[in-house]
């Protein structure tokens, strides 16, 4: 499609928050959705475990809300958590009207349970693909509206800030092919960003190729503020195969009543939490790579997944897509022990917003995993994210439409780039390749002082081999990626750095116990100043 010049509303991401905020905005003027790559190609399709939802009255409610202020860890900024539940009813049955098929049994929604969730509650689509059926849904609703527009294989290059406010967006072509390197620019009224998380930031992830953090990144250099940043969840069981990527094997897989053994066939759970295996997410993780550590930090020890007890579900069936991919390397959840270890996979910072998704610089907005509300606090929920782009996206776009921006006249695009070689593009792919090894090692479910500092060289020498590339004037898909995790990596570091304590996603082995007394806060981070932490 020919990119037009002027737009009313650009919302950035097609995942869950910003398909939702994108057909709401288009009820009052012309929206253009950008996205790295085709439609449907985000965090949201990936989404193995389902939607939480509370549809059973104020009691249920209640109990929603209190499962998740309590998976936060004493973090979790309770009206945002309020708003979730309250609103997520509603949201969840206009979905539903709107195409979304899930899972039903003797013609009622089928409810399963999940960890740190008092009873069942999540609604699922064939079994394991929730989110691509969320995803299917909405991108066929929004297609359908006259008033919006694509722009796939397209990326967000550069937000452009004039007296304080977003006024306009550099795109520019993203796909394989891509040959102009020149970005063409977009005058708006506002900005939406809803671009998903940086799972790739680190080596081992469940994250798609194209959770790179653009939006956090593009936002941070436009002046808006990033919180809780150091609160990155690690699922607690991804596929551990050598040579096989880290396949996310679901939450609900416990839910139905997994067990964890480690290699002498132990179930290790009771020694780290009551709930066992539906224990927290951030505590599992923990458990899972303690129980895997060899006597060497260089040895590691096989932790497994064991389903073989559960008889009374046809896990075949109840789980397709995992079961079909186990089978690629003959593996199966009936007869099989599972080989599994923790992956990178959902930011609970991010660009911080108020309940609106309104930031702190004019024009722009955030929603869904790139938004920090508070909400998930130091430990995501299982299953809240769903719901939470579907909630927070509507809540966003209501925000931009109150607020009413105008256009305002715009300057046009600075100085033509140069497309990087083949070769050069490899050199990146090597400096973030580093960057990635480096985060999981030194920022990753374990951290200390010295391992963060380490973190920190990395990210420095990574990002100083980008820099010749900028500094000459050349841009690249992989380039641009690249600054974005560079970037993201550089605040989770300094975030981490400076809480001096262990809560929820955020451990520290030389400060291992939680100090409400000073810690307490988000930590809240702009480009040039100092790292705070402020009480919500």
């Amino acid at each position: 499609m020919a990119i037009p010049t002027q737009v009313d509303f650009l919302v950035m991401g097609a995942g869950v928050a910003g398909l939702r905020a994108a057909v709401e905005l288009a009820r009052h003027g012309e929206v253009l959705v950008v996205t790295k790559e085709s439609l449907g190609e985000s965090n949201t399709h990936y989404a193995q475990g389902g939607i939480a939802v509370a549809t059973e009255g104020d009691a249920d409610i209640a109990l929603h809300l209190e499962d998740t202020v309590n998976a936060g860890d004493g973090l979790v900024y309770r009206p945002a958590a309020e708003v979730l539940v309250n609103e997520g009813p509603r949201r969840v049955a206009e979905l539903i009207d709107w195409g979304a098929d899930f899972d039903k049994q003797d013609g009622e929604l089928l409810r399963t349970r999940e960890g740190a969730h008092s009873l069942p509650r999540i609604l699922h689509a064939n079994g394991d693909a929730t989110g691509a059926e969320i995803s299917r849904s909405l991108v066929a609703y929004a297609r359908a509206h006259k008033r919006i527009q694509f722009a796939e294989w397209t990326m967000v290059t550069r937000l452009v800030v004039a007296d304080g406010r977003v006024v306009a967006a550099d795109l520019a072509a993203a796909g394989p092919e891509a040959a102009d390197p020149q970005p063409h620019r977009v005058a708006v009224r506002s900005v939406l960003i809803a671009a998903g998380g940086a799972g790739q930031v680190y080596s081992d992830t469940t994250n798609p190729a194209v959770a790179t953090g653009d939006g956090i990144a593009l936002a941070f250099d436009a002046g808006a503020a990033l919180a809780d940043m150091e609160f990155y969840q690690f699922h607690p069981t991804a596929l551990a195969l050598p040579g096989v990527p880290r396949f996310l094997l679901s939450e609900a897989l416990r839910g139905e009543g997994a067990y964890l053994r480690n290699d002498r066939g132990e179930r290790f759970m009771e020694r780290y939490h009551p709930l066992l295996e539906l224990a927290p997410r951030d505590v599992v993780a923990r458990a899972i790579a303690r129980e895997g550590m060899g006597k060497n930090a260089a040895d590691t020890r096989v932790v497994h997944l064991d389903m073989r007890h559960v008889k009374n579900v046809d896990l075949h069936q109840r789980f397709p897509g995992i079961s079909a991919f186990l089978a690629k390397h003959d593996l199966d959840l009936m007869r099989d022990l599972i080989p599994v270890r923790p992956a990178a996979h959902y930011l609970m910072g991010g660009i911080r917003t108020d309940l609106d998704g309104r930031t702190n610089v004019k024009g722009l907005y955030a929603a869904g995993e790139a938004a920090c509300t508070g909400v998930h606090g130091a430990n995501r929920l299982a299953s809240n994210s769903l719901l939470e782009g579907l909630v927070f996206g509507a809540r966003a776009a209501a925000a931009m439409l109150a607020d009413g921006l105008s256009f305002v006249p715009i300057a046009e695009v600075a100085a033509p780039l140069q497309a990087m070689t083949r070769e050069e593009d490899a050199f990146v792919e090597i400096l973030v390749h580093h960057l990635q090894r480096a985060m999981w090692i030194d920022a990753g479910l374990l951290r200390q002082e010295s391992t963060l500092l380490a973190g920190l060289a990395a990210q420095a020498e990574c990002e100083a081999g980008l820099q010749r590339f900028v500094q000459q004037g050349k841009t690249s898909r992989p380039l641009l990626e690249g600054l974005a995790l560079s970037s993201v990596a550089q605040v989770i570091l300094i975030s981490a750095l400076a809480r001096t304590e262990s809560r929820g996603a955020h451990f520290r082995n030389d400060y291992p116990h939680r100090d409400d007394t000073n810690f307490r806060a988000h930590s809240v981070l702009t480009r040039g100043a100092e790292i705070s932490f402020e009480v919500w």
